[in-house]
């Protein structure tokens, strides 16, 4: 795994995770005593209470953002916030009733159930799974809604632009296979619709011996950072008002033939002043700051169905 601004890079045996309090959960591959055993009875004693800063506080990043959108440093900006949390189980406890495509929990200190495929690699392809635009699903027609609408289209097309850009540094015949389709993810409260895009890449016919250098071109996620990259990485530093750290970094599961990663976001972080939910949302030129802010909230939850 490592951190968004790629400055820790850790590597562990598959075989010895266990031993240094990691737990893990990907679709191929799972720690002992992984598996997720929510119930009704704990899906209903979950309590979750989000503690947001204020809008006004958030509306001072979304400004910076939005400056250097007007001014053309970025087309996307991915813009996060810290917001303390009170819930009543542990993170042990909250990771086994979890239920999430990816889930890791980093000893005591943070816990990810994450939605979002960064890359696979299998039998010399490499694909992407972006996912940006989220909408509760309670909304009529909810998926026409968002799959219609202007500022959520742009926003999309802007990310797989740049996710295909990625993946033809390391790869031919670029290409993207699925475009703006619907994943649901339950929660607690509501249901959500999300909008994810696939793409593909032929690799080199070396290239398990390249991939440390594969994975490091491809850092960080275009969908947690924006575009340009490098730019906008300068702009997400200006704007927000906490340190990311592993939140938005990549775990990869590489088993000596095929790779697995995700994306650490839907993240618990343990704090010297207590449990923090790390999210947050793409920032275009059309973004309205409410709607961002309720977004960022909507984001702070523990997928238990």
């Amino acid at each position: 795994m490592v951190d968004f601004d790629g400055q820790q890079p850790l590597l562990y045996d598959l075989d010895s995770l266990y031993q240094h309090s990691i737990r893990v959960q990907f679709p191929n591959f799972r720690t002992p005593h992984s598996e997720s055993t929510c119930t009704s009875n704990t899906h209903k004693n979950l309590a979750l209470s989000k503690n947001p800063a204020s809008f006004n506080s958030y509306n001072d990043s979304f400004q910076i953002v939005m400056n250097s959108l007007q001014y053309g440093n970025s087309f996307l900006t991915n813009l996060t916030a810290s917001t303390p949390i009170s819930i009543n189980k542990s993170l042990d406890e909250i990771y086994t009733i979890a239920k999430a495509k990816y889930k890791i929990q980093f000893d005591q200190s943070w816990i990810c159930f994450s939605p979002e495929t960064f890359v696979q690699i299998k039998s010399g392809i490499i694909a992407s799974y972006p996912m940006k635009g989220t909408i509760d699903a309670s909304i009529p027609d909810a998926a026409s809604v968002i799959l219609s609408d202007p500022k959520e289209t742009a926003e999309h097309y802007t990310i797989v632009d740049l996710i295909r850009n990625d993946i033809a540094q390391v790869a031919t015949h670029v290409e993207v296979k699925r475009f703006r389709y619907i994943d649901e993810i339950k929660t607690k409260d509501t249901t959500l619709l999300q909008v994810s895009s696939e793409i593909t890449g032929k690799l080199p016919n070396n290239y398990l011996a390249q991939l440390g250098n594969i994975i490091f071109a491809l850092l960080p996620a275009g969908s947690i950072s924006g575009a340009p990259k490098k730019k906008t990485i300068e702009i997400i530093h200006q704007a927000e008002q906490h340190t990311r750290g592993f939140y938005t970094g990549v775990a990869f599961c590489f088993d000596g033939k095929d790779l697995d990663s995700c994306v650490l976001i839907r993240f618990i972080e343990n704090t010297p002043n207590g449990l923090v939910y790390k999210s947050g949302g793409g920032i275009t030129i059309n973004s309205k700051a409410l709607e961002e802010y309720q977004e960022l909230i909507a984001k702070i939850y523990v997928p238990c169905f």
